[in-house]
């Protein structure tokens, strides 16, 4: 009976420890690497800063809330694998300069092997944060500008469909382009 005690209150110390630390390898470095947004998070973000009725306008002018939130969950899921293309060719210049300082800079495990995955993470996520704030950039320089000029001249300036509802997205790529390129 004392040993069965003994066993049990063990138990119940050990298991709080248990989850208390962190598995090995997984630390604050992977609590940073779940910081990338995805992109229905992205999608809210736009939404919540451009307004329903910009947000609709952009992503599908005669289409309901839940097809608009649909489309830019697939235009920026369909940017994800792009931006890791792009960070995977940065980050194979960057290494082939100095792949000791590339190693040193990025590695974070003890032979430091894993330099060239945080780097094209790290490099994609920033990608992905770029394209964001551009978005939200050309965002609210429309609404500024669609303020100043009126509703009508605004859809004049920049709708392209039959009914001009399609003007504000317009707007937003016109102004974003510069930031791409």
């Amino acid at each position: 009976m004392k040993r069965l005690l003994l066993l049990a209150a063990l138990f119940v110390l050990a298991v709080p420890v248990a989850y208390a630390a962190p598995p090995g390898g997984q630390g604050e470095e992977s609590a940073s690497a779940s910081q990338t947004p995805s992109p229905s998070e992205l999608c809210r973000e736009q939404r919540r800063t451009m307004g329903m009725t910009n947000f609709r306008s952009m992503y599908a002018p005669t289409g309901s809330p839940k097809v608009a939130f649909d489309v830019c969950v697939a235009k920026l899921s369909q940017a994800t694998p792009a931006n890791a293309k792009n960070a995977a060719k940065a980050c194979q210049a960057e290494r082939a300069k100095d792949p000791e300082a590339f190693r040193t800079k990025y590695g974070k495990n003890a032979n430091k092997a894993n330099a060239f995955g945080k780097c094209v993470s790290m490099t994609a996520r920033g990608l992905t944060e770029a394209q964001q704030d551009a978005t939200l950039d050309a965002a609210a320089a429309c609404k500024s500008e669609r303020q100043q000029m009126g509703a009508q001249p605004f859809k004049d300036k920049y709708g392209t469909n039959a009914n001009k509802s399609n003007a504000f997205g317009k707007c937003i790529q016109k102004l974003k382009k510069p930031a791409q390129s």
